[in-house]
C-alpha cells in the first residue's frame, strides 16, 4: 500500500465511520455497531467502495485503537477496588466464568463441529469484550455507579482468564508441548503480578517521574508507555489489551492521573472508533449467511448466561434488580478477543464454520448489547421480581 493510498484508506474510514454513525444517532442507535457496518460496507468483502483489499494492512492502527480504549479503562479502575472486592468480587468474576464458559463449551460440543473447535468456541461465547464494554458504559455515562465498578472488576478477571486460556488453548491447537506452555504461562503470570504491584504501591514513584511534564510531554510519554506496555505483554503471552489495561492502572494511581484522564480522550474516541471500523472491515456477509441458525442460537444462550451471572453478582453484592440486569447486559458483547480465537482456529485449519460463525455471532451481539445497555431501565422484567425478594 503506497503512501497515498494508506492516507486514503485512514480519512475515508474516519469519515465513512462518522457519518454513518451519525446518521445512526438521530434515530436513537448508539456508535459501536454503525462504526462496524461502516467497515462492512466500505471492507474488501461486499460490492461497491473498498478503502482496503486486507484488513489487516490496518492492523497497527486497530491495535492503537484497542490500546486507547483499554488504557482508558485501566486509568478508570482502581486496583485498590479490586483488592477490596476481595471474596465477592472474586466469586461474581468466577460465577460469571464458570456460567459462561462452562454454556460455551457445552454448546461448542452440541455443533458436534469438534472438540477443539469446541474449545474456541467456549472462548468466544465466554469472554465479553473489554473494547465495547469500556466504550458502552462510558456512552451511557455509568462509569460511577456502583455495578460499574463490579463490571470493571469482572473484565479484569475475564481479561487475566483469557491470558491463561490462550496460554493453555495454543499448544492444543498447535501440538506445542507442554513444558513451552507452562513457561508462557509463568511469564505472562509474573509480567501481570509486577504491573500489579506497581499499581497498588508505585504511585508515588509514578507521579515523581511523570508529574513535571507540561500537557504536551505527557502526551508523549503516556502513549509511549501505553502501546510499549501493550507491545510488552503481547510478547510474553498475555493479550496487548489487557498489558494496555494494567499500564492505565499504574496511571490512575498516580496523581497525575487526572491530567492523563483529561488528555487521553481524543485520543480514546478517534482510534475507538477506527477500531471498531477495522473489525467490520474483516466480516465477511456472505460466509456469515450459512450459520445464521447457530448464531441465532448462540447469543440466545450468551443472553440467559449474561442474565444468570448479573443474578449472582448482584446478590452477593447485595444490589436490587435494575442493577442486576445492568450488569447481565453490559458485559453481554463479545469482540475483539473472540475474533482472535476465530483467527487462531483457522491457522490450525479448523472446521471452515468456525471463523464465520465467531464473526456474525459478535456482530449481532455488538448490536444487541448497546442497544438493551442504553434502554436496560425497561428490560428489568428479564429478571424476575420474586427473584430479589
Amino acid at each position: 500500500m503506497t503512501t497515498g493510498h494508506a492516507l486514503l484508506a485512514v480519512g475515508g474510514a474516519f469519515l465513512a465511520a462518522g457519518v454513518i454513525a451519525r446518521a445512526g444517532v438521530r434515530i436513537g442507535l448508539p456508535t459501536i455497531p454503525l462504526f462496524m457496518v461502516a467497515g462492512i460496507v466500505f471492507g474488501p468483502n461486499t460490492p461497491g467502495l473498498s478503502l482496503v483489499d486486507d484488513a489487516g494492512e490496518m492492523g497497527v492502527l486497530s491495535g492503537l485503537g484497542l490500546v486507547f480504549l483499554l488504557f482508558y479503562l485501566g486509568l478508570e479502575f482502581s486496583v485498590d477496588d479490586l483488592v477490596s472486592g476481595g471474596r465477592r468480587l472474586a466469586l461474581a468474576g468466577t460465577g460469571y466464568l464458570v456460567l459462561n464458559i462452562g454454556g460455551g463449551l457445552a454448546f461448542g460440543f452440541a455443533l458436534g463441529w469438534g472438540t477443539r473447535e469446541a474449545l474456541v468456541i467456549a472462548g468466544a461465547i465466554g469472554i465479553s469484550s473489554s473494547a465495547i464494554v469500556t466504550k458502552l458504559l462510558v456512552e451511557a455515562r455509568r462509569l460511577r455507579n456502583p455495578e460499574s465498578r463490579l463490571v470493571m472488576g469482572i473484565i479484569v478477571i475475564e481479561d487475566v482468564f483469557l491470558a491463561l486460556y490462550l496460554a493453555v488453548l495454543q499448544p492444543v491447537l498447535s501440538g506445542t508441548s507442554g513444558v513451552s506452555a507452562l513457561l508462557d504461562f509463568a511469564k505472562a503470570l509474573a509480567f501481570l503480578l509486577v504491573l500489579a504491584a506497581i499499581a497498588r504501591w508505585g504511585g508515588r514513584a509514578v507521579t515523581r517521574l511523570f508529574g513535571s511534564a507540561d500537557d504536551e510531554l505527557l502526551v508523549v510519554c503516556f502513549v509511549g508507555v501505553a502501546v510499549t506496555g501493550a507491545a510488552v505483554a503481547q510478547e510474553l503471552g498475555v493479550s496487548d489489551a489487557i498489558g494496555a489495561f494494567m499500564v492505565g492502572a499504574v496511571l490512575g494511581s498516580s496523581g497525575v492521573a487526572p491530567r492523563v484522564h483529561k488528555l487521553v480522550l481524543p485520543l480514546r474516541d478517534a482510534f475507538g472508533a477506527l477500531f471498531f471500523f477495522i473489525f467490520g472491515l474483516s466480516i465477511d456477509p456472505g460466509a456469515v449467511g450459512t450459520v445464521v441458525l447457530p448464531i441465532l442460537a448462540a447469543v440466545a444462550v450468551t443472553i440467559v448466561l449474561n442474565l444468570a451471572a448479573g443474578l449472582f453478582a448482584a446478590q452477593l453484592h447485595s444490589f436490587d434488580r435494575r442493577q442486576a440486569v445492568d450488569v447481565g447486559l453490559t458485559v453481554l458483547t463479545r469482540g475483539e478477543f473472540s475474533l482472535v480465537l476465530a483467527a487462531m482456529a483457522v491457522t490450525a485449519g479448523l472446521d471452515p464454520r468456525v471463523a464465520p460463525f465467531v464473526a456474525g455471532y459478535v456482530l449481532l451481539l455488538a448490536v444487541v448489547g448497546p442497544l438493551a445497555v442504553l434502554r436496560s431501565d425497561r428490560l428489568t422484567w428479564l429478571l424476575p421480581k420474586r427473584l430479589f425478594i
